[in-house]
């Protein structure tokens, strides 16, 4: 079978919008494949993928979601059908992009179905809510999904509306004519390809690294580390894109624990350990927390702070906080199935604490690498290195332990 773009729609509200959609791809020469979300009554309109095999999938019946009153159960027991028929699709070679419509219900549940698929996958959602406060982020999430803000409702063929959806069509055809993408096809023959976690505070370290490894040899690939881009890493990982790891910048690992702005999920550094792939890992900002303003404890105004901009600030950890991260660090590292490094500069580990400014303190960073050494099984190398972080010798020793880590 063709591979086809699948249509995520709700035909007992958006028939006429949704076979519209799917026309103008047909149009387009694309083959489109159509998959009804629909919680009601039965349509006189039928899609190719009905409610009731979607809540099979989902381990219901399209009769018992019907008669039930518990929205939050059925939506979900429909989620799950509807990622376990997507992802025969990918699997079996049927799918060659995804598409949704719908406002805010809808947005969540298609864009929910699309962050299962692998990176690369063409994800269009068409929502008339993407520019709603907070939910654009959480459509997103860890997902390369592209939003298409309607901005008018998705009811109706209007002029304007059919204007909506002739752009959505050639966006997601013109999508899905790039080639298959991954984790294989990413790599080049020959290559070595490494995921680095990077952000402001430790970036001349990183562009070092990045580029002593591409002179090297190794394709790098580069993520912000602010607390989704990092979460997608794990995932990618996990997926196999990857043959090593440098993790410059973990801390959101510290967020996750503490609780702040940058928390990266609790799964943050152990994809690698699961693969069995070497990582080299650093403490950029390890020993800093971003907590939300309104979630400030009594200490916090005593503490030592680095402001990034007027609307971001980082607090250093206290020692009681500096040990309770690395405990949780050496406890996820602990499970590694690879080799591990961690390398820790004895002279600062971000801009924030660079030689000189006020958070600058090697005497309470000690207690942290203290508390690691104690934790961490034997297998895994923790070394200290007499250098701050942002400097070049740092980052080539870096370059030299992943390098090693590959004879």
């Amino acid at each position: 079978m063709e591979p086809a773009i699948l249509i995520i729609s709700t035909l007992d509200t958006k028939a006429a919008e949704t076979f519209y959609l799917r026309d103008r791809i047909q149009a387009l020469g694309g083959r489109a494949l159509t998959m009804d979300l629909s919680m009601g009554e039965p349509t006189k309109e039928k899609a190719d993928i009905l409610p009731d095999r979607i809540a099979q999938a989902g381990g219901s019946a399209i009769t018992s979601i019907r008669e039930s009153r518990d929205r939050t159960l059925i939506t979900r027991i429909m989620t799950q059908g509807a990622i376990k028929i997507t992802g025969n699709l990918w699997n079996e070679g049927h799918l060659a992009g995804v598409v949704g419509l719908g406002g805010a219900t809808l947005s969540m549940i298609a864009t929910n179905i699309m962050r299962t698929l692998p990176f690369g996958v063409p994800k269009l959602m068409i929502s008339s809510s993407a520019a709603l406060p907070g939910l654009s982020t959480r459509y997103i999430g860890t997902g390369d999904i592209v939003l298409f803000h309607t901005v008018i409702e998705l009811s109706g063929l209007s002029p304007h509306l059919r204007n909506v959806f002739n752009r959505a069509a050639r966006t997601i055809c013109a999508m899905s004519q790039e080639p298959s993408f991954s984790s294989q096809s990413a790599k080049e023959p020959g290559t070595r390809q490494i995921a680095l976690s990077m952000f402001g505070p430790c970036d001349k370290c990183a562009h070092i690294i990045q580029e002593s490894l591409t002179k090297k040899g190794f394709q790098v690939i580069g993520f912000h580390a602010a607390g989704i881009c990092d979460r997608a890493m794990e995932e990618m990982i996990g997926q196999g894109f990857f043959d090593g790891v440098v993790d410059l910048a973990p801390a959101g690992v510290t967020e996750q624990v503490l609780g702040g702005m940058r928390a990266a999920g609790p799964g943050r550094m152990e994809a690698a350990g699961k693969m069995g792939i070497p990582q080299v890992i650093a403490p950029s900002g390890v020993n800093f927390m971003s907590p939300n303003r309104k979630n400030y404890k009594p200490d916090y105004s005593q503490r030592r702070k680095h402001d990034l901009d007027k609307d971001r600030t980082w607090l250093r950890l206290n020692t009681e906080e500096l040990k309770q991260v690395a405990q949780v660090m050496a406890q996820k590292l602990n499970q590694s199935q690879g080799p591990v490094y961690f390398l820790i500069p004895t002279q600062g580990w971000s801009t924030a604490d660079e030689p000189g400014s006020a958070a600058y303190d090697p005497a309470e960073d000690q207690i942290f690498t203290e508390t690691l050494r104690k934790l961490c099984k034997p297998e895994i190398t923790i070394q200290t290195v007499e250098t701050y972080l942002n400097d070049a010798v740092f980052a080539q020793v870096v370059v030299e332990t992943l390098t090693k880590a590959f004879t």
